[in-house]
C-alpha cells in the first residue's frame, strides 16, 4: 500500500479522535488526554492511536479504561468521516515520549554537572614540563659531537 496514503489517513484519524475526545466523549474517567500520533499497518486494517495523559498512575489507568470503552464509538465516527471502504480497527497505546524526554533531560543535566566539576578541577592546573616544549628560532641549537 502507498505509505503516503497511510500517513495521510493516520493524520486524519488523529484529528478525528482528538476532536471526539474533546467534544463528544463525556466519560468522567477521561483525564487530560493529548493524541500524539496514529500509525496504520500497511494494509490500512489496524490503527494504533498514541496518546499521553497528564496525571497520576490512577488517572492514567482510568483514562486507558475510558478509551477502551469508547473505542467502538470512535471507530464508527472515523469510518463515517473518512469514507474508506474498510474502517481500521483502533487500538489505544500510551505514548512513552514524555518519559523518554524526561530521561534525556536528566542525562543532559548530569553531563552539565560533570562538565562543571571538571572545569572547577581544571581551574588552577598548570601543565607539567615546559610551557612551550618546542624550540624557537632565537634559541641556540645544541651541537652534538
Amino acid at each position: 500500500m502507498d505509505p503516503a496514503r497511510a500517513r495521510k489517513l493516520g493524520e486524519r484519524i488523529t484529528q478525528i479522535v482528538a476532536e471526539m475526545l474533546e467534544r463528544r466523549i463525556k466519560d468522567p474517567r477521561l483525564g487530560f488526554v493529548t493524541v500524539t500520533d496514529t500509525r496504520l499497518t500497511g494494509d490500512l486494517r489496524e490503527a494504533t492511536v498514541f496518546y499521553t495523559v497528564y496525571g497520576s498512575d490512577e488517572e492514567q489507568a482510568a483514562t486507558a479504561a475510558a478509551l477502551a470503552s469508547a473505542t467502538g464509538v470512535i471507530r464508527s465516527e472515523v469510518g463515517r468521516q473518512t469514507g474508506v471502504k474498510h474502517t481500521p480497527s483502533i487500538a489505544f497505546k500510551q505514548d512513552t515520549l514524555p518519559e523518554g524526554a524526561r530521561a534525556m533531560e536528566d542525562l543532559v543535566t548530569r553531563a552539565r554537572e560533570a562538565d562543571a566539576r571538571l572545569a572547577a578541577a581544571r581551574a588552577g592546573a598548570v601543565h607539567a614540563g615546559d610551557p612551550d616544549p618546542y624550540r624557537s628560532a632565537d634559541e641556540p641549537a645544541d651541537e652534538e659531537t
